[in-house]
């Protein structure tokens, strides 16, 4: 399947199921820049730039790949970004990789960026100061 503008993408979304989740049985190949506000499973995705919650698939070739969670057999792109990765075989960016996480389902899996390190992102931290009054009122309304 070819989406060449927004009437089709908008025509494929709203096919989402209740879980929110399109299912596609073919290729899917996105020839514009797009959000795609639901999980998308499909043999292959080939686009220039995807911007998804979730993105299932065999193959996802894209030059950036914006998304919380991958799970793919083989990814290949100019630049990764999202929380979790799960691939099978490889997943290759160029430029720019950024993660949480990331693992390979085989011993012999290959995760790799070739121009930069992979960056692992932390959870971001926040540390609040409280006076004793302040504690003991939290605790209060927690009990």
């Amino acid at each position: 399947m070819k989406i060449t503008n927004q009437t089709q993408l908008d025509d494929l979304i709203a096919t989402a199921d209740k879980s929110n989740t399109i299912v596609l049985k073919e290729d899917l190949e996105i020839t514009f820049d797009c959000k795609i506000p639901c999980n998308l499973k499909a043999h292959n995705i080939v686009a220039l730039n995807i911007d998804a919650h979730n993105i299932v698939a065999i193959d996802i070739v894209a030059l950036n790949i914006d998304a919380h969670n991958i799970v793919a057999y083989n990814i290949n792109a100019r630049t990764i970004y999202a929380d979790n990765i799960k691939y099978y075989a490889f997943c290759i960016a160029y430029e720019s990789l950024k993660c949480k996480s990331i693992s390979g389902k085989r011993n012999n899996s290959l995760h790799e960026c070739l121009d930069r390190e992979i960056e692992i992102i932390e959870d971001e931290k926040i540390q609040i100061e409280l006076t004793k009054a302040q504690l003991d009122k939290i605790k209060h309304l927690i009990n």
